[in-house]
């Protein structure tokens, strides 16, 4: 059996295979790394809002779609480090895996959007903008999903140089990596 088929069905040959899910709280670093991501997704939110609500800087289509993402991270990192509690192999891989497949969306998101979208000078009828309209997210919580810029404007933003755009895929690449590092952990914890 591989690392990761042992790791998802918590065999471990020193203990009986029904408890074996339940059995390993040795590995607290998952745990904690999950706690990381949500901390450092919550932190770049907040970044995100007081530079909206504080400094006036608009969020286009794309930075909203990329809000999205990090609110969905920040929700699945926290869930995944408490079901670590009962399901302590279990629930880390399970987080780590959708925090992966969530930084790879984010990743793309943040890439379109510097390369493509901060060219264009409307952000209208994107993928983004469509998806917006049909979620109406803007109606339900608008100081957190309303657009007020287009792409083009977004795209002129800077934060300590660099374009938000840029610094969401550093938070991307990071969360990714780090869902990586549970990953490892949790499939070498099985192997013991």
């Amino acid at each position: 059996m591989t690392g990761l088929g042992r790791a998802l069905s918590g065999y471990d040959s020193k203990m009986p295979r029904s408890r074996s899910l339940f059995i390993d709280r040795r590995d607290s670093r998952s745990v904690s790394l999950l706690v990381a991501i949500g901390v450092l997704s919550l932190c770049a939110l907040l970044i995100a809002l007081v530079s909206q609500h504080g400094f006036g800087i608009e969020p286009c289509a794309w930075c909203v779609m990329q809000r999205v993402v990090v609110m969905a991270i920040i929700v699945v990192a926290f869930v995944g480090a408490l079901m670590a509690r009962g399901l302590p192999r279990l629930g880390p891989i399970v987080a780590a895996l959708l925090l992966l497949a969530l930084s790879i969306g984010g990743l793309l998101a943040a890439w379109y959007q510097h390369t493509v979208a901060a060219k264009t000078l409307s952000c209208a009828f994107t993928w983004a903008d469509r998806t917006l309209m049909v979620w109406q997210l803007d109606a339900i919580w608008p100081a957190m999903f309303r657009v007020g810029a287009t792409c083009a404007d977004a795209a002129s933003a800077r934060l300590a140089g660099l374009a938000f755009e840029v610094w969401s895929g550093v938070l991307f690449v990071l969360v990714a990596m780090t869902a990586l590092a549970v990953i490892v952990r949790v499939v070498r914890s099985a192997r013991r």
